[in-house]
């Protein structure tokens, strides 16, 4: 019964309204589903296929699955179903309520689905066992596990002859971990097929440079990830050495380095190998084991600075001269234009961040050739008319000397 009109509205029929918004939302989002599905039906498009197209296409490519068809269906079977992953609950005793693994005799036990009680005696991890051992005997001791309690995933893999088990903890962060800039930084600059580093001292100085090279292509995706992480484990290893924190781009502002769709062939085969993800998981997973701490900085024209900047003047590689700027940026130093450039200026960027600058000036000098920068001239004047006399007699091609003199100093020299 309702006493009044209002009463009414929002007690019956707000609920009512917002009850079928919701229904009209998931019968939309199921027209939607089937829409998909009849076209995809219609123009015979390829779904995902779980256990892999290779081996899916094997049964009518292979002659031994061709002339023994079980044969295909039972290794298909395997491939489908070889590995499985429980995720964990916070309030469970174990951090789990199916797996339950004993640290103390290091048994693991678990019940499969169709009420089989399997015992696992002496299972080890040869990596990581301490942490599996805390993470358990913490939740074990953890009094309300509700609030406080992290949950322990647990994943098994049928290799056919051994099963591997894989048991996923929440690990803190390490308390010990090196943050001091005091002495300076470690800037790395990630590429295709190198690791360009730089080591800097407190004041911004270049103290050594260097590449840590890699071949990428032709590998599988297993050998990729093996080489990336063996040259995770160099790097940390060299930034341990040192005592100096790492500095590197930032993930989602590198988008430049593998977003060229045009170009040959072979560069973009390269650049659809380059694992950039991959790379700064494996360094800061890595440097997080270590205890060594990794600083993030925004790329932005690092390689146009150095290339511009310091290539010539400390003798190094581009790479090698983006990785000094990027440590330089982790350490707070700014990449202003150098003096000869602000006369070139137009009026509207001489008041802009020095990043605006930059882009101008990088924009400016976007056709001249890599290795002419090795003869850029930046120190020897105190003003210029033109771009094109930054660059010694006969740097430059014709063409990129036309290009150049376009742009003209805003000041006259006296």
């Amino acid at each position: 019964m309702y006493y009044h009109a209002y009463q009414f509205e929002h007690d019956y029929l707000d609920s009512q309204i917002a009850f079928f918004k919701r229904k009209l939302g998931r019968l939309d989002f199921r027209l939607d589903r089937l829409q998909k599905q009849i076209r995809s039906l219609k123009n015979n498009s390829n779904s995902v296929v779980f256990g892999t197209k290779k081996l899916f296409k094997a049964q009518h490519t292979k002659e031994n699955y061709q002339y023994d068809h079980q044969q295909w269906r039972k290794d298909w079977e395997r491939s489908r179903y070889n590995q499985m992953t429980i995720s964990g609950r916070k309030d469970a005793k174990v951090g789990n309520f199916v797996f339950c693994y004993i640290p103390e005799t290091r048994e693991l036990h678990f019940t499969t689905p169709d009420g089989t009680k399997i015992d696992i005696e002496n299972l080890v991890f040869p990596y990581g066992q301490e942490q599996v051992n805390h993470a358990i005997e913490t939740q074990m001791s953890c009094k309300n596990k509700k609030k406080y309690g992290k949950p322990i995933a647990w994943s098994v893999e049928d290799h056919g002859d051994y099963y591997i088990f894989k048991c996923i903890v929440y690990v803190p962060e390490n308390p010990h971990k090196n943050h001091s800039r005091a002495d300076g930084l470690l800037g790395l600059d990630l590429n295709v097929d190198h690791i360009a580093w730089s080591n800097i001292n407190a004041k911004g100085q270049l103290i050594k440079s260097g590449v840590f090279s890699f071949d990428l292509e032709g590998k599988t995706s297993e050998q990729i990830t093996k080489i990336i992480e063996n040259k995770a484990v160099v790097i940390v290893d060299l930034a341990m050495k040192l005592n100096k924190p790492i500095a590197l781009e930032k993930l989602n502002t590198t988008q430049s380095k593998v977003s060229h769709p045009y170009g040959n062939r072979k560069a973009n085969k390269a650049m659809s190998q380059f694992a950039y993800n991959k790379m700064i998981s494996a360094i800061k997973n890595r440097a997080e084991k270590m205890g060594v701490a990794v600083f993030d900085v925004n790329p932005a024209y690092t390689s146009q600075i150095g290339k511009i900047k310091y290539m010539k003047r400390l003798g190094i590689s581009i790479h090698q001269a983006a990785s000094y700027v990027i440590a330089r940026r982790a350490m707070g130093f700014k990449e202003t234009l150098p003096p000869v450039l602000h006369s070139l200026l137009p009026e509207k960027i001489a008041g802009l961040h020095h990043w605006a600058q930059w882009k101008w000036v990088s924009s400016c000098l976007s056709d001249v050739r890599k290795h002419a920068f090795y003869q850029i001239e930046l120190f020897s004047y105190d003003k210029i008319d033109s771009l094109n006399q930054l660059f010694s007699q006969g740097a430059l091609s014709d063409l990129e000397e036309k290009g150049l003199s376009k742009v003209k100093s805003r000041k006259p020299i006296a």
